[in-house]
């Protein structure tokens, strides 16, 4: 499939070097692909600088969100949460109709410092305002609830005995979600159910970062026990 990942982070160009291993035709999407391509300066959390990752993996392309998700059968959104509807509106609203849009971001709110609390929360989700602002796209969240190298290899935590969910209006979309999901590694992968079922998936996020916090490293996930 071709694939758009939005965002250039350590989400971005994680899911995008996994996804290209599967063999889908995949492209970032960034605001500024030259200057993208042009940055030497490390990432948070330590990951390598841009134009690094990109010379170990050069057959993914570069391009501006829009021409990213016109090109996509499906659109990533791994952008910074808060920047989320920005970077989707960038890409454009035809460029997004009738395709799966799948949302791994978190609505992070830093302005009262660490750690950062959640906006929007509790009645609403970040994936519920991509929905309403994207109508035509068919939205589905995943992902959210782990660390970046456990999105695309799950056995390296309990030999990937963990749960990931999805949360999305459309069956179909959440079927192809799943199949990508599956490609990953991930085995126990729940439905919530529809879109504002996004609202618990995101609020796990404060008790991911506390353990992170309190395990220092975030190589580990949640697992749902029946």
């Amino acid at each position: 499939m071709k694939i758009a990942v939005l965002g250039t982070g350590t989400v971005g160009p994680t899911l995008a070097g996994a996804l290209a291993g599967l063999g889908h035709d995949v492209v970032i999407g960034t605001r500024d692909p030259q200057a993208t391509l042009a940055r030497t300066e490390p990432g948070r959390m330590g990951a390598a600088p841009f134009a690094q990752w990109h010379a170990a993996h050069s057959q993914i392309g570069v391009a501006a969100f829009a021409e990213a998700a016109a090109g996509a059968d499906i659109v990533v959104n791994a952008t910074n949460g808060g920047g989320s509807l920005g970077a989707l509106t960038a890409a454009g609203a035809a460029n997004l109709a009738g395709k799966v849009v799948i949302d791994v971001a978190n609505p992070l709110d830093f302005s009262h410092g660490m750690p950062p609390s959640l906006s929007p929360v509790n009645t609403d989700s970040l994936a519920e305002q991509i929905q309403r602002a994207f109508p035509e796209a068919r939205v589905v969240k995943t992902l959210n609830t782990m660390t970046a190298s456990v999105m695309v290899d799950p056995a390296a935590v309990a030999g990937g005995d963990h749960s990931v969910f999805v949360s999305g209006n459309d069956a179909e979309a959440k079927k192809t979600v799943a199949g990508l999901l599956k490609g990953f590694g991930h085995r126990d992968i729940i439905d919530l159910g529809d879109i504002t079922t996004a609202r618990g998936a995101e609020m796990i996020m404060p008790l991911w970062l506390r353990l992170w916090g309190a395990l220092g490293t975030g190589q580990f996930n949640f697992k749902i026990v029946r």
